[in-house]
């Protein structure tokens, strides 16, 4: 095993963690990206301890932390009104109860981070402008074309190539899309441009009919990452890099509290996207190849676990390949680990889009009975401990019962 030829298509977050974590065991990787150069969206990123457990397990633990924020705690707030409410304690509470922070991070912040990493170990591992087109697969090589390159062959590929992967509609069709009648909008704000009384150190949620805000500080505290979601028809381009106005965003914003108004008027360029829903793959593996990350289990943005779902993915993949003696037992034993959990994650924001836009928040009387019903201690304990007690470092892979948990 330690002899395989491991070929990753996708430089992302999950593409990078997974070469890191392959390369760290010893396995010889390459990573195919179709981007000229290596530069992730301009928008934050929620790591929960879990996640922050495998970037930790990876070595990087600390230049991490150099990197990010660490938020005293996360706040709901009424959209109309700006009633709070506390919806968990981070900072110290996170590393008590669950052994690693809660971090906020710039989402290129973290990418170059894992390049680095990668390069480190392996200074040729990652090759850009490389376009994945077809794959082709005997019983023991995989051969992986781009448009313009020469083809690369390979013992195993990993497919991490993101929400539009190429490699998923090869091998199982496009599969099922649906709009969610939702369209994002988000946005980077230097704190600079926003008066004292927005700068704050939590990550804060706003909930209201029809919508939800979600705002939290990015890099060392430098920057506020804002981010927001509407109920609105007449926009589905699934795209993070369609460019909208402050007064298109203003206008899908009726009657929300001036603070909100106050981030939106400060974003220097916002951005909206379409939300597209799709139904958790239940096969990721075919043959010598495997898809990863939002390949396999993309998910509205809900629950804050994209990324770390990855990184778990990430981590699991490089043991299983180190603890099992051929590649089809590694992989399907990766898969059998995964598919309960992203399964649990991508169902569970879904159903966070119900709780966070719900009718009951139209008034702040109604309002209060909602928040205290659907946020209380009990209730955020069934929705979150699950996921941040989870450690992908160290949970069985042998062969035992498989949980979501």
């Amino acid at each position: 095993m330690k002899n395989l030829g491991i070929g990753i298509v996708g430089g992302g977050i999950g593409g990078m963690t997974a070469a890191l974590a392959l390369l760290r065991r010893g396995f010889d990787v390459s990573v195919y990206e179709q981007a000229p150069e290596l530069q992730e969206v301009g928008a934050g990123l929620q790591i929960s301890p879990n996640g922050v457990r495998v970037l930790a397990s990876l070595g990087l633990e600390k230049e991490l932390m150099a990197i990010s924020f660490e938020p005293q705690g996360k706040d709901i707030r009424l959209w109309n009104t700006g009633d709070t409410w506390k919806l968990f304690d981070l900072g110290v509470e996170s590393v008590e109860r669950y052994g690693f922070p809660y971090i906020t991070v710039h989402r290129n912040d973290l990418h170059q981070l894992l390049v680095k990493a990668v390069q480190r170990i392996k200074p040729d591992a990652v090759h850009l402008d490389h376009r994945f087109v077809a794959v082709e697969r005997n019983d023991s090589r995989v051969t992986i074309a781009f448009a313009d390159k020469a083809p690369a062959s390979f013992d195993v590929v990993i497919g991490a190539d993101g929400v539009h992967s190429r490699m998923r509609e090869l091998l199982f069709g496009s599969g099922p899309v649906q709009f969610t009648g939702i369209v994002a909008w988000r946005g980077v704000i230097p704190m600079e441009l926003l008066p004292p009384e927005l700068v704050k150190p939590v990550g804060v949620n706003w909930v209201g009919p029809g919508g939800h805000v979600i705002h939290y500080p990015i890099r060392r505290g430098e920057l506020m990452n804002f981010t927001s979601v509407i109920e609105r028809q007449d926009w589905t381009v699934e795209s993070w890099s369609t460019p909208g106005s402050n007064a298109e965003y203003h206008a899908d914003y009726p009657g929300w509290h001036p603070d909100v108004h106050a981030y939106i008027e400060a974003i220097p360029q916002p951005f909206k996207w379409a939300l597209i829903a799709r139904p958790p793959m239940q096969n990721w593996v075919v043959g010598r190849i495997a898809l990863l990350g939002d390949a396999c289990h993309p998910s509205l943005p809900f629950l804050a676990q994209g990324a770390v779902m990855a990184l778990e993915d990430a981590c699991i993949l490089g043991r299983a390949f180190e603890e099992f003696d051929t590649v089809e037992k590694a992989l399907d034993r990766y898969q059998r680990m995964r598919i309960p959990r992203t399964t649990r994650a991508v169902n569970g924001a879904y159903a966070n889009t119900e709780r966070f836009h719900n009718p009951a928040l139209a008034n702040p009387g109604s309002a209060q009975i909602y928040v205290d019903t659907q946020w209380a201690a009990d209730k955020v304990v069934e929705r979150y401990e699950w996921l941040f007690r989870y450690d992908a470092t160290s949970v069985p892979l042998d062969g035992g019962a498989v949980a979501a948990a």
